[in-house]
Parts: C-alpha cells; sequence; structure tokens
C-alpha cells in the first residue's frame, strides 16, 4: 500500500514539475511579448521624440537668424511688408524697393508667432538663406521673385521626410525636390516652411501623433480642417503669403474655407504631382492633385501663371504643356452660371445658404445669368467615392497605421477599415430601417471584392462624370457657383462625419476644377436659426454636424466656384469676380 501511494506522490510530483515548467514558459513568453511590445513602444516614441527635436532645432535656427537680421536691420518694417498682397509685394521685389530678406525674415517672424499660437509649421526649412544666396546669383528675376512659399508636409522636399503624421516615413529622406518645389524656385519663390497634416491625409481634423494639433487662427476651440490644415492655418494667420496644399477630398477647399482664405484645385494633371507622398497607394480612381493657397484670387491667379510654365512641362512630360490662357481669364462677356443650395444628400446650414444666395444676388445684378442646377445622383456619387477609396476593404489604409500610435480623430474611421466586410453588411443590415444613409455607406466600405467588381466600379464613376457633364451641357453652362464647407468644426468631429464632405467630393470625382473664397460670416440670426436644425434625416450625421459647427459666429463662411476640366481660367475669373463683388458688397 505505501509502495503504491509512493508511486502516486512521485508521478503527481513529475505532473507538478512538468506544470511549473509549463507555467514558467508562459510567463517567459509572456514576458517576451510584452517586451517586444514596449522595446517597438519605445522605439516608435524615440522616434517621434527625435522628429519633434529636429522641428524644434529648426525653430530656434530660424528664430536666431531673423534675431540677428533686425540686430543688422533695426528699421525694418515687418508689418508694412505683411500688409502688402502679392500683387504689391511682387512688383516691389521686382524694382528693389524691398530685398528678398527682409520679406523673408519678416514671414519668417510672423511664421513663429502664428505657429507657436496654433501649431501648424512642422519644419522650418534650414536651406533658407541657400536659397537666398541663389536669387542674388541669378540675373533673371522669375514671377515670383523673393516670394515665401509654404508647402503641405508631404511635398517632397530634398533631405527631409514627407512623413504624412507617419512614423514609418520619418526616416525616408527625399533624393531630390519634388517638381512643383522645382518649379517654385525657378520661378525665383523662397520654400520656408513645411506644415502639419492629418495623419495619413485622410481625415480633414488636421492632427497627427508626431506632429501634434492644429488650430483654427480665428478661435481655438476650432479646427483648420485638412488635410492641408497647416496651410491654411498658417496663411489664414498671415504667417504665409502663399503656399501648396493638396486635394482629394477637399482637402485645399476644406481647410480654406474653415481658415477664412482662398483655395484653388486645378483640373487634375494640369500641375505635377511627381515627387509628393500620396495617401493610398496605388488608388488612382479619383485623381489627388495638387494647388495654391492664399489671402486672395490674385494671389491664386499669379501663382498659377508662374506655375504653369516651360519648367513645369518640361519636368513632368505627363503635364500637358498648357499655359495661362488670358484670354479666357480677361473676358468681360457675361456669364451662365449654374447655381445650387442643396445638393439633396447633405443639408446645408444657414449661413452657408444665406451667403449662397447673396453671392447670387450680386452677380445677377452684375449682368451674368443664373440658372438653377440640381447636380445628378449625389447620394449615388458619395457611395461611389467611398467604394473608390476602400475597395480594397480599406486595407492599404489600415496597414499605414502598423507600428504606429493612432490620432484619436482617426480611431473611428480606422475601426470602420478594420472592421471585416461581413461585419459591416450585417451593421449596414440592422440600420437600414432606422438611418438608411449611413446604413448604404457602410455597405459601399465592404471593399475587398472581385476584380470584375472593381472594374465595374470604374466604370459607374466613369458614367456619373458623363452624366453630370450631360446635365450641364442641358444648362449650357460656363460655371457653376454652390455652397462650400463651413464654418470651422468644434474639436473631434471631422473623424466622425464623412457625409459633409459631399460639397467638395463631388468636383474631385468628376474630376473639375474648383475654388473657394471667403464671402461674408456667421451672423447672430445664422446661429439662432441652427438650432432648428435638422437636415434631410436627422440622423446621428445631422445631429453631430450641427454641433460640430455651433458657436460660430463670426467665424468666415465661403462659396465655390466651379467650371469643366481644362477651363480653369473660368473657375478663376469667376471666384475674382465674387471676390470683388464681396468685397463692396460687405463695405456698404
Amino acid at each position: 500500500m505505501a509502495t503504491m501511494q509512493e508511486k502516486v506522490a512521485e508521478i503527481l510530483s513529475e505532473h507538478a514539475l512538468e506544470c511549473k515548467l509549463l507555467v514558467t514558459a508562459g510567463c517567459v513568453l509572456a514576458v517576451s511579448v510584452f517586451g517586444l511590445r514596449w522595446r517597438k513602444r519605445q522605439k516608435i516614441l524615440s522616434r517621434m521624440e527625435e522628429e519633434r527635436k529636429r522641428r524644434e532645432d529648426s525653430v530656434r535656427l530660424v528664430r536666431t537668424a531673423v534675431a540677428e537680421y533686425h540686430r543688422k536691420n533695426p528699421g525694418l518694417d515687418s508689418g508694412a511688408i505683411l500688409e502688402l498682397t502679392l500683387l504689391e509685394l511682387t512688383e516691389k521685389l521686382k524694382d528693389g524697393s524691398l530685398s528678398p530678406e527682409s520679406v523673408l525674415y519678416s514671414y519668417i517672424e510672423k511664421a513663429l508667432e502664428v505657429n507657436k499660437d496654433v501649431n501648424c509649421v512642422t519644419l522650418f526649412l534650414p536651406d533658407f538663406e541657400e536659397q537666398l544666396n541663389r536669387l542674388r546669383d541669378n540675373s533673371v528675376k522669375g514671377p515670383l521673385y523673393g516670394v515665401p512659399v509654404s508647402i503641405k508636409e508631404h511635398v517632397g522636399y530634398q533631405g527631409h521626410p514627407s512623413t504624412c503624421g507617419l512614423v514609418q516615413y520619418i526616416d525616408v529622406l527625399e533624393k531630390e525636390d519634388s517638381v512643383i518645389v522645382s518649379v517654385l524656385k525657378k520661378q525665383g519663390a523662397i520654400v520656408f516652411a513645411k506644415t502639419n497634416v492629418p495623419q495619413s491625409l485622410i481625415c480633414y481634423e488636421c492632427s497627427n501623433p508626431i506632429y501634434g494639433h492644429t488650430l483654427n487662427p480665428h478661435n481655438k476651440a476650432k479646427g483648420a480642417s485638412g488635410s492641408s490644415g497647416g496651410e491654411g492655418a498658417l496663411i489664414g494667420g498671415r504667417g504665409s503669403i502663399v503656399g501648396i496644399g493638396t486635394d482629394i477630398g477637399g482637402s485645399i477647399r476644406l481647410p480654406a474655407s474653415f481658415c477664412g482664405i482662398s483655395g484653388f484645385k486645378p483640373t487634375p494633371n494640369r500641375l505635377s504631382m511627381f515627387g509628393v507622398r500620396h495617401c493610398v497607394d496605388g488608388f488612382t480612381a479619383v485623381p489627388f492633385c495638387i494647388g495654391p493657397m492664399a489671402r486672395d484670387v490674385d494671389s491664386l491667379i499669379l501663382t498659377m501663371k508662374a506655375l504653369w510654365c516651360d519648367e513645369l512641362f518640361q519636368l513632368d512630360p505627363y503635364i500637358p504643356p498648357m499655359y495661362f490662357n488670358e484670354k479666357t481669364f480677361s473676358s468681360t462677356a457675361p456669364l451662365r452660371i449654374g447655381y445650387y443650395t442643396e445638393d439633396g444628400f447633405f443639408q446645408t446650414n444657414p449661413g452657408m445658404k444665406r451667403v449662397l444666395l447673396e453671392a447670387k444676388q450680386l452677380l445677377e445684378e452684375a449682368g451674368h445669368q443664373l440658372i438653377p442646377f440640381k447636380p445628378p445622383r449625389v447620394d449615388d456619387m458619395f457611395q461611389i467615392f467611398l467604394k473608390a477609396l476602400v475597395s480594397d476593404g480599406g486595407r492599404t489604409l489600415a496597414d499605414k497605421f502598423d507600428n504606429n500610435f493612432v490620432d484619436p480623430n482617426l480611431e473611428e474611421t480606422l475601426f470602420l477599415y478594420k472592421m471585416s466586410g461581413v461585419m459591416k453588411k450585417f451593421l449596414a443590415f440592422v440600420l437600414r430601417p432606422v438611418f438608411p444613409r449611413i446604413s448604404r455607406s457602410l455597405n459601399s466600405m465592404c471593399g475587398a471584392r472581385s476584380v470584375k467588381d472593381h472594374w465595374a466600379d470604374q466604370i459607374e464613376i466613369e458614367e456619373y462624370r458623363a452624366e453630370f457633364i450631360s446635365e450641364w451641357r442641358k444648362l449650357n453652362l460656363d460655371a457653376i457657383v454652390c455652397p462650400m464647407l463651413g464654418p470651422a468644426y468644434n474639436h473631434g468631429y471631422p473623424g466622425r462625419l464623412l457625409a459633409p464632405l459631399s460639397c467638395t467630393m463631388l468636383y474631385n470625382i468628376t474630376q473639375f476644377p474648383a475654388g473657394v473664397i471667403p464671402f461674408g460670416s456667421v451672423t447672430n440670426e445664422d446661429e439662432k436659426k441652427l438650432k432648428s436644425y435638422r437636415g434631410y434625416n436627422n440622423d446621428p450625421w445631422d445631429k453631430l454636424y450641427k454641433k460640430a459647427v455651433e458657436g460660430g459666429v463670426g467665424l468666415p463662411l465661403s462659396v465655390q466656384c466651379v467650371s469643366l476640366p481644362y477651363q480653369d481660367e473660368i473657375c478663376l475669373r469667376l471666384m475674382k469676380e465674387l471676390e470683388t463683388l464681396s468685397s463692396r458688397h460687405h463695405k456698404r
């Protein structure tokens, strides 16, 4: 009996030893996994901290340079320089009454002030003095001679990364300037700063874990929008006179509207995207565009004239050699202008509707013919855009966030990207009876279908463009004036509100040139009427939108101008006329 008990005890002892070994191995494995994750996390934090330090070093460098310039030039009137329009500034630079140095240091000084206030600059480019020296050595004065220009963070600049707010790109230094930067320099501009963007660019809240959150220069409780939000905030705060942004769903026009400046998205492929990092690799169904942002329309026009040049066409042979059409732009013939206050998918707020109708009235008084226009099937257009953007189920975008800290403004969007198609379809089915608009959009984001389905989506885009142009031709229109999203949102809403972008996405899908200009501001009466806003559906999107724009009294509002592809000069002409009419109207 004792022998049996001893054997049982021995077996139990052996099993206990095995259990201890297994537990120990499990603990070691868990600690190893945790340790690896901790090390990876620390490495990401370390790289982010190094990049922030690089930014701070650039701030110290330019601050010292500005102080030294002021010491040597105590009579510099920076305030007077900053008040000049771009047209006035270029004239004074060319005739020698102002030096490029005085202008550059005046703008750097103001940019330092604006950046401290709203966090819009990711880097002050350290080679500004080399650029100045090249200007001195060049006897030819281009149309942008001595003009300080800022650029969006993902626009390639030699020796510096284009991160898109993502850690994996911090160490990827550009081997050469992007085409747009090369052309700017050739035309005499001094590129002095890179500006902030949302993480991955696919959001219109300008925030990322590396460089932080950009605030609105008119009200810090509001956002600057995106993805060219850093540009919008810097120019809106008067820390830059002209900048370069990009646009795939409204990314030039939205921050221009929120920050009270002008912005222009040209016809795709009239300016080169070569050397500009894309937000979704391989996404070509809706073209990414690059264009100028500035305080006024004259600045946009001058910049476009400067960019459409031999240098551009030589550096990028895929750009059609089309120079600025002065005859079309300068025409005084009355225009047939379509207009609408509602697109049938997302209802405009009271302030937006009011300024659009004011613009219509002023254009009619100026002799133009205004014709009601209804954009076809905007709900379908919105779904087409979503299907194109996440045709892979959102995996390409989601993968960019691996080994990254995710910005809080993108957490809900990323959750949707990572959600399985089956789950999205289930949620869409559940929501269909109560929130049909949200249900349909979820269905459009399922993605990851067959190649045949993807090709069918491409055909759907082409058919929609043809239908839109057909409606345009029926009315024999020259241009359209229509609502622009605004005023600026309270923080935290853009990542949850994709639907209001129907007003800008429409002209990315159709590939039409489009621009925005400031047109008045939110009044107390607008704010009062907003309280009864219900949208078309009174669904969660409508309710969120109402909260997003609350408290906007005094903030800028804008209108949007549109023309047919390769008729960019008509769009710019309409923008200029509206700007002039608005200026006169608001001085009454």
